[in-house]
């Protein structure tokens, strides 16, 4: 149940992803971002409301402000490696960020088995693969170096989420959506601009950040009932979920590459689920 949970996570982050990839078509995508982690935050606000008398408040707030930042930094850097490099190569190295939970999962009394062991490595290589490696050409450091920097915090983010949930799931989540809305709330002051966002646009940028919230609730509640290194590499197949929807809805062509990186990623998660 535990790695249903945590591969149902990556279906939902990867689902959100492609379609805020869509939106950032339109809109700037630091804006998208802002405006789905702020409605997200709403929708939590309403749900914490309600579940105020078994609301717990300690255990959590300093993981879910961890989180929040870890995972801010390391969707500007993310962005601005994008931005300034070779996808084929940013996007990989980011997706390695998933070593990050894992060793410290291991370095806190996370022991997998031999065989998910060999699962987590196939799944590794796997959506490493799937996220489109370039193989070929000069690549400048910065946008290497910045997509390194992103890696390790998103990487930092799950570890973060899964410490807090084994407190509070909800809470955690709370504080982890409040912290990064407080730093989006201030670039929208300073910079006056809400990113050209109109108001029929919301509900689609309400879903969008709903799917998020849910992706992160699902790996939150399988990683702190089960080990955060497994739950992680489940959960960071979602390059896989983004590239499948591409071609089904987009008809984009996959790479042989990025082929046999979706196949590798599936194979590697039935290993880890067995």
């Amino acid at each position: 149940m535990v790695s249903l949970l945590a591969l149902a996570s990556s279906v939902c982050w990867g689902t959100s992803d492609f379609f805020a990839g869509l939106f950032s078509r339109r809109r700037p995508a630091v804006a998208v971002v802002g405006w789905t982690q702020g409605l997200a935050f709403v929708v939590l606000c309403v749900v914490v409301l309600t579940q105020l008398d078994h609301a717990v408040w300690t255990g959590w707030p300093l993981w879910s402000v961890a989180a929040g930042l870890s995972g801010l930094t390391g969707l500007l850097c993310f962005y601005t490696a994008l931005s300034t490099g070779t996808m084929g190569v940013v996007a990989p190295i980011a997706a390695l960020g998933v070593a990050v939970p894992v060793l410290l999962g291991v370095a806190t009394g996370d022991e997998p088995s031999a065989w998910t062991w060999v699962g987590i490595l196939v799944a590794v290589v796997g959506v490493t693969l799937a996220s489109g490696p370039e193989l070929s050409g000069d690549v400048s450091t910065r946008p290497v170096v910045l997509a390194a920097v992103a890696a390790v915090g998103f990487g930092l983010a799950l570890f973060c989420l899964d410490r807090g949930a084994r407190t509070s799931t909800l809470m955690t989540l709370w504080g982890m959506r409040c912290t990064s809305v407080v730093v989006f709330a201030v670039v929208a002051l300073v910079t006056r601009s809400v990113g050209g966002v109109v108001s029929r646009e919301v509900p689609t940028l309400l879903v969008i950040g709903c799917g998020d919230l849910v992706a992160n609730g699902l790996f939150a509640f399988a990683s702190s009932r089960g080990e955060v290194s497994v739950a992680s590499v489940l959960g960071s197949l979602y390059p896989v979920m983004t590239i499948l929807l591409a071609r089904l809805v987009l008809a984009e062509r996959l790479r042989p590459i990025q082929q046999v990186g979706a196949l590798l990623s599936l194979a590697g998660a039935a290993v880890i689920a067995l």
